[in-house]
């Protein structure tokens, strides 16, 4: 390698930014306390902003099942890179992959959502929902149910 190539070389190595770099992950531990049931499994799902939240695929960054094996359930997500999330999760009692309603649209499996804020009227706002992830963090997330 001749001098001009060494120079070259040294010369756009110091130009790439270091934002260019691997960012730092992190994992997110959720975990689903209150569960009625002990068949089926807890479907979640990780949202960055407030596209698509909470009820829809669209907008999610990462999403995944966990069976249902007591009154509580784990789940972990690797690899979140540092920012604001929200998670949305439903206790999947007929294992369907979906959130079943009543005929007005009610839920009528059991759901959460982080922070746990309680559902009146209408579905809660990414905003009420998000959390800051900086690091490896883990949540509580209690279920709710709106029929006995």
């Amino acid at each position: 390698m001749n001098k001009f190539n060494v120079f070259f070389l040294a010369t756009l190595s110091s130009l790439i930014p270091f934002s260019a770099q691997a960012q730092p992950t992190a994992k997110l531990t959720v975990v689903i306390d209150g569960l009625r049931h002990q068949t089926g499994q807890v479907c979640l799902r990780i949202y960055s902003n407030e596209q698509g939240f909470p009820g829809s695929a669209k907008g999610m960054v990462q999403s995944g099942c966990t069976k249902i094996t007591g009154n509580s359930a784990t789940k972990d997500f690797y690899g979140l890179k540092p920012g604001n999330y929200a998670v949305s999760l439903y206790a999947d009692k007929n294992s369907d992959s979906k959130l079943n309603t009543n005929f007005l649209g009610i839920p009528s499996e059991g759901f959460g959502i982080s922070n746990n804020p309680k559902v009146k009227t209408r579905a809660p706002k990414f905003k009420e929902a998000s959390f800051n992830l900086s690091q490896n963090k883990t949540i509580l997330i209690t279920m709710q149910y709106l029929f006995k």
